[in-house]
């Protein structure tokens, strides 16, 4: 295990929450609970505070990243119930969105994979796209140059905790149509519930009713379970859904409090590249833990800490010298810690 900090006065306020990966991943983005964002240059000898976004006048909930035109852009959602949007390049703030009546907990921005590059999707007129959830119990799509809210997406009785919007869906070049192209939004919420939404229409795709307890964590998969969605909750389960049925898939048991994260594994099982069938969990019972799909027995892997819980992990890709991209997992804890595995 290798963990890389910043400097003990610094990393002594990040908060637990979410992390983001730059595009060339060697800098990473995390939340302060004094109401600001920075950004660390990391995964080197040494880490160094590269930028500083103050804007917000409380806690920052959630942060995404995403490039437009070739420039880096974060959006943030605060306990002020704003949202901001912020140029890094340029260390200033382009946007901000008060439309919500109470808590932002979660900011996406709408994108798509090619070759690598992220590059958003124009439902409308080519512009830059983002949603974000509230406890106010709606979603909102916001377009980041006019400033406007475009969409209002009610439905939930509880506020929204996580949301997710589903990848590129085919090669069709025409991504222009949303609706027609099957792009969706999906929403965790307090009520216990997750939502899937028609971005174009606003209205509800499906609902997956299961979770005994408020849902933490969604994630869309991708390739072969493109039609799935994985979520964790506080009843302490991580659940695989059908997106096309509504329907339960497989449950997956083991933790012992909280499940604040969830993922698609990128590791393989057997050596077959071909079998992208692992999920992991992480939760406040301080494990990450590795499962098979196509079983709920016991955990395939755990690893386990005492960093007073695990709220928010991800795969990425640490640039080395002379040696090719190292896949490690970085994860956020209750301690304050960043942790770095290889």
């Amino acid at each position: 295990m290798i963990e890389k900090q910043s400097k003990e006065e610094e990393i002594q306020i990040i908060i637990h929450h979410w992390t983001r990966i730059f595009k060339d991943f060697d800098k990473f983005v995390v939340n302060y609970v004094a109401y600001t964002i920075i950004i660390f240059e990391t995964f080197r000898s040494s880490s160094k505070l590269i930028n500083t976004f103050i804007g917000h006048t409380n806690a920052v909930w959630s942060i995404d990243y995403s490039i437009f035109d070739n420039c880096q852009f974060i959006c943030s959602g605060s306990g002020d119930k704003t949202v901001c949007v912020w140029d890094i390049d340029n260390n200033k703030q382009i946007q901000s969105f008060n439309e919500h009546l109470n808590i932002v907990y979660c900011v996406k921005f709408s994108s798509y994979h090619n070759n690598n590059i992220i590059k958003i999707f124009s439902p409308f007129n080519g512009g830059k796209y983002f949603c974000s959830g509230s406890a106010d119990k709606t979603i909102r799509l916001w377009d980041v140059e006019t400033s406007k809210s475009l969409h209002i997406f009610n439905g939930h009785e509880g506020g929204i905790w996580c949301i997710d919007i589903s990848s590129l869906q085919n090669n069709n070049n025409n991504i222009g149509l949303i609706g027609g192209n099957g792009y969706t939004i999906c929403s965790g919420s307090i009520d216990k519930t997750i939502k899937i939404w028609d971005i174009e229409t606003t209205k509800q795709f499906n609902v997956l009713k299961g979770h005994k307890d408020w849902v933490r964590s969604v994630k869309y998969g991708s390739n072969e379970l493109l039609n799935t969605i994985l979520s964790g909750s506080n009843d302490e389960s991580i659940r695989l859904w059908d997106i096309r049925s509504g329907q339960r898939i497989q449950i997956f048991n083991g933790h012992n409090s909280v499940v604040w994260s969830v993922e698609y594994s990128p590791f393989i099982i057997n050596n077959n590249i071909n079998n992208s069938s692992v999920i992991c969990s992480g939760s406040y019972d301080n494990t990450i833990r590795f499962w098979d799909i196509r079983s709920n027995k016991k955990h395939l892997y755990m690893i386990k800490g005492n960093d007073k819980g695990i709220y928010y992990f991800k795969f990425i890709e640490l640039k080395k010298k002379n040696i090719k991209y190292d896949l490690s997992l970085c994860y956020g804890s209750g301690k304050g810690h960043i942790r770095i595995w290889r």
